[in-house]
């Protein structure tokens, strides 16, 4: 490494060394503001499926230790995620506030029935599924009927389908726009290190003697930009969470932490193979071709 330090002007090099990192680090950044916005999109779309509703309508005449055994064995069905039981009391209370009105006190009694609430696990969040399910629980005698929102789901699943699908092509093309980018950056870093790299060559070093002091800064420009990165990545994620307290629910800190190495990854790997083919190629060139 100290060949190479001295090879060339301190200001010229930390110049080039500065810009690299920092072309590096927006590229990361963008890049993994990208990978938040997936896991967000994945983390919203599970809390949408897993928040759609089925309601077990139940028989008036059952007890209410007959819905609360049967509530029992909803929760123990590989489909259910969790339920809720609406009494009576409860259900007229609801509707009660929703309409702003007594209606009790205006019929004289109360016509609603018990009811279970059923929310699915995520991967059961389908039309095929949710008739399944509904077939099972049709058979239970203290079951009157099961209502849910078949359009809704039907809509959620398309939207969620198709975003999943524009995000990942996004995903696709700004990865491949990141890799030019990086690779871009450092041939040019390397470019107005032509001379010196031929001048070592000339002088009787090998080419892994050579090469090997641009790979490693080459490796650690990357890592250095990933850490800057993935600083303003975390100070986006709290800044977005501080205007959108509701994002709150979204966060996963194991997957944001996964998408933080993925950027380090990134970094690293990118920046040393950028490196490694661009000193390959001054390695290879003829002297003359180095002044085009």
């Amino acid at each position: 490494m100290s060949t190479y330090e001295e090879g060339s002007p301190r200001k010229k090099t930390k110049s080039v060394y500065v810009s690299t990192v920092i072309s590096i680090a927006l590229v990361l950044l963008m890049t993994g503001l990208l990978g938040l916005i997936l896991v967000h999109a994945k983390n919203l779309s599970k809390y949408v499926k897993e928040n759609i509703v089925l309601n077990i309508i139940v028989n008036d005449n059952v007890n209410e230790g007959d819905v609360l055994a049967m509530q029992k064995d909803l929760e123990k069905d590989p489909y259910v995620l969790r339920t809720e039981y609406i009494s009576k009391e409860l259900a007229a209370k609801n509707l009660k506030e929703d309409l702003g009105e007594d209606f009790v006190e205006y019929l004289g009694h109360n016509p609603l029935l018990p009811s279970i609430d059923v929310y699915l696990k995520e991967q059961y969040a389908n039309t095929d599924s949710i008739q399944t399910f509904i077939q099972k629980s049709a058979k239970n005698s203290r079951v009157k009927e099961v209502i849910y929102q078949e359009s809704l789901i039907d809509m959620v699943n398309k939207n969620i389908r198709i975003i999943g699908i524009v995000v990942l092509g996004f995903t696709i093309v700004l990865l491949i726009i990141a890799v030019a980018l990086i690779n871009n950056t450092i041939r040019l870093a390397i470019y107005s290190q032509r001379f010196l790299i031929k001048s070592m060559q000339l002088i009787g070093a090998t080419k892994n003697f050579i090469r090997k002091p641009y790979l490693l800064y080459g490796i650690f420009h990357g890592l250095l930009g990933a850490m800057i990165a993935i600083l303003l990545l975390i100070f986006t994620l709290q800044f977005a969470q501080k205007q959108i307290p509701d994002l709150v629910f979204l966060r996963n800190w194991y997957e944001f932490g996964a998408i933080f190495l993925i950027v380090v990854a990134l970094g690293i790997v990118i920046s040393g193979f950028s490196t490694y083919f661009a000193v390959t190629k001054y390695l290879r060139a003829k002297s003359h071709s180095l002044y085009r």
